[in-house]
């Protein structure tokens, strides 16, 4: 078994990959959907953390120095990417993350942790990405605060889905802001990997799910 066909039945098993009608953040109707909240064990979060640790490794230059998990779900990847990263590879990277709305009293501030500084170079971490919406409210949020340079995006799965324009979401992030986008898997790698592959005795992507998840792609993608 390939290492990202490793990664998608780990996402199977953990209930983290699912298959149904669903409505993501951009407010797109979508065939599937990837929830990283359901990775809920020391274990899954473990495994995860080193997953996105391998991608970080082979894809962000060693001059980044800070990682941003936009809040909520990006807040654990980040915790679990950068243990990772220190156990495995040795990088030892600070970690920062938001809140939904700003504290006005204790701390205070919008930022939890390592709070960035100018010429910071920062990769955000994320679950997924589609229309790039929250990504841009993090490039806003992290801008607002220094004069920092935002370099990577890492998710663990790429919708291949359209932005704001006909272009990719990824080329108008590289486009708009410079970002290099790296995922550990895209749709198209779980639709070649799990077309008819029975998990744990079940089959969870059929031919029918399949050419849903084949029309929403030539609906909203740019293949």
């Amino acid at each position: 078994m390939t290492k990202k066909g490793n990664f998608i039945e780990f996402m199977v098993k953990s209930n983290a990959l699912i298959f149904g009608d669903f409505v993501a953040k951009s407010g797109r109707k979508t065939p599937y959907m990837i929830n990283t909240g359901n990775f809920q064990t020391a274990k899954q979060i473990a495994i995860l953390g080193e997953y996105y640790a391998d991608c970080l490794n082979s894809n962000v230059d060693k001059s980044v120095n800070v990682l941003f998990g936009p809040a909520y779900k990006g807040i654990h990847l980040a915790v679990a990417a950068s243990v990772a990263l220190y156990n495995k590879y040795n990088r030892d990277i600070s970690i920062t993350f938001n809140r939904k709305e700003k504290k006005d009293h204790g701390e205070g501030g919008q930022i939890i942790g390592y709070i960035p500084q100018n010429n910071d170079r920062i990769a955000i971490i994320e679950d997924v990405i589609t229309a790039g919406t929250a990504v841009r409210e993090s490039i806003n949020l992290l801008s607002n605060i220094a004069d920092v340079k935002i370099t990577n995006l890492i998710v663990s799965v790429d919708r291949l889905e359209r932005g704001l324009s006909n272009k990719t979401t990824i080329q108008e992030l590289n486009d708009d802001y410079g970002i290099q986008t790296n995922a550990i898997v895209t749709i198209e790698d779980i639709l070649d990997y799990l077309h008819n592959r029975e998990i744990d005795g079940k089959i969870v992507l059929d031919g029918i799910m399949k050419n849903t998840i084949e029309d929403h792609l030539n609906l909203h993608g740019v293949r």
